[in-house]
């Protein structure tokens, strides 16, 4: 008897939703998303855009690292756990450069034009304590974020976040 009663509700439900759809609506057109772009995949870049954790330590300049986290679409590096001095790699397939280089702008970082070996991407910072930068591949991008937080910077966040670019887009197959 259980079934009986939720296949019932299941029907009643729909048919409000249905008619909650259509009320007041005297179009017989439906509203639809934009068809997705599909691009070519870019190249691969391996685990952690190909860097290892020494060669991050080397080009961040900080104490060692207390936790590496990685994951299926990055790896972030951090000093003092989450919030400090940290180094952050991100590689999205599929997705626009221009959303994230749009984050940046919103929040009150500027973003400029930059070539990664004959790539088009941007770098966007904060004050020499933070500097973000992507690197578009058609319809994929890497994106490197350098964070010093409340850190004395060891070194430039743009020359470090280039460094690492400048190392994943050598490496990709």
């Amino acid at each position: 008897m259980g079934r009986k009663w939720g296949a019932l509700v299941l029907v009643a439900v729909s048919a409000v939703l249905v008619g909650c759809a259509n009320e007041g609506d005297d179009s017989s057109t439906v509203a639809t998303a934009a068809p997705r772009q599909v691009t070519d995949p870019g190249p691969f870049f391996g685990l952690c855009g190909s860097v290892t954790d020494e060669e991050v330590a080397a080009a961040f300049g900080m104490p060692s690292f207390v936790d590496v986290t990685r994951n299926s679409v990055g790896c972030e590096w951090d000093v003092t756990g989450p919030g400090g001095p940290s180094v952050t790699f991100s590689w999205y397939r599929g997705s626009p450069i221009g959303r994230e280089r749009a984050g940046s702008e919103l929040i009150g970082r500027p973003a400029t034009e930059i070539d990664v070996q004959g790539h088009p991407g941007f770098m966007a910072s904060s004050e020499g304590i933070l500097c973000e930068l992507g690197v578009e591949f058609g319809g994929d991008f890497i994106h490197w974020s350098v964070m010093y937080a409340n850190a004395q910077p060891t070194a430039d966040p743009c020359t470090v976040a280039r460094d690492l670019a400048e190392l994943s887009v050598s490496r990709a197959v």
